[in-house]
């Protein structure tokens, strides 16, 4: 018994750990709405070969804010190094900083909405990336997005959308409550996953069953029980977190669960070689 136990620790070992550094992300300009700049962050895979693009949607909590350089926290660092290992490139379009703005999670958000003009930088993001000589041709893109970004992922893959521009979209513990508000005719035009905490209380797992019941076939929603939110982050202890946006009273839990994190990464990849994701690596 010992001995499977410590096989089964070997197996596990690799996803509940940060990935490998990929190649460095290297910094970058494109186009956004409105004839604004957006910087950006882009992780390419190591072979150089083209493969489908994953536009990497930041959260509230940005990639550092107007006064730096952008740069990658560990959740989405990690993800970077996953997704790029599997052959994807992967693009950061950095929706706060590109407009003065550091972060949204206790402060207003200054018109930077989910399903406003953070739904049109993924759409100009996803626009600029499927024409790089890095993305896969004509193949489009995927969305991936974490809470806000998850949100903007959600409203992103929302019809219309161009034809041919996104595959699918993923979208971990985004706000629901707010996109049924803002968005109540919401309908995917693409394939869409959401992956929820059921203790979460920033941005709670119910309100997201009941988008996706309204919008039919098309949402596959994933929640795991006991899990926060942030439940994919690597290695972050259960903290509690004040003056939020958003959560009821302010006040949220966050921190990695182990059992979530785990499924995550196992499901994520699988669902975007479903849907056309490139498996030429592991």
């Amino acid at each position: 018994m010992t001995g499977r136990l410590l096989r089964l620790a070997a197996l596990l070992l690799p996803l509940l750990l940060p990935a490998a550094p990929p190649r460095a992300a290297e910094a970058v300009l494109l186009p956004g709405p409105g004839g604004v700049t957006l910087r950006g962050l882009l992780v390419l895979p190591e072979d150089g070969r083209p493969g489908i693009p994953v536009v990497a949607l930041h959260g509230c909590a940005g990639l550092g804010g107007p006064a730096a350089e952008p740069r990658l926290p560990p959740r989405e660092r990690d993800w970077a190094a996953r997704l790029a290992a599997r052959g994807h490139p992967v693009l950061f379009p950095d929706s706060f900083g590109s407009r003065g703005v550091a972060e949204t999670c206790r402060g207003g958000e200054r018109g930077l909405r989910p399903e406003t003009l953070r739904r049109e930088d993924a759409l100009a993001a996803a626009a600029w990336a499927a024409a790089q000589p890095w993305a896969a041709p004509g193949a489009g893109v995927f969305l991936l997005g974490w809470s806000h970004g998850a949100s903007t992922a959600l409203a992103a893959a929302g019809a219309p959308v161009p034809p041919g521009l996104i595959r699918a979209a993923v979208a971990l513990y985004p706000g629901c409550r707010r996109a049924g508000q803002a968005l109540p005719e919401w309908r995917p035009a693409v394939p869409v996953l959401m992956l929820l905490g059921e203790a979460d209380e920033w941005t709670p797992s119910a309100p997201c069953r009941d988008l996706a019941a309204r919008a039919g076939a098309g949402v596959t929603v994933i929640a795991y029980p006991g899990a926060h939110h942030g439940f994919d982050q690597p290695g972050m202890p259960l903290r509690e977190l004040r003056g939020l946006a958003q959560a009821p009273g302010g006040v949220a839990r966050m921190g990695t669960d182990p059992a979530a994190r785990q499924d995550a990464l196992r499901r994520v990849p699988a669902f975007l070689a479903r849907h056309g994701a490139p498996a030429h690596k592991e």
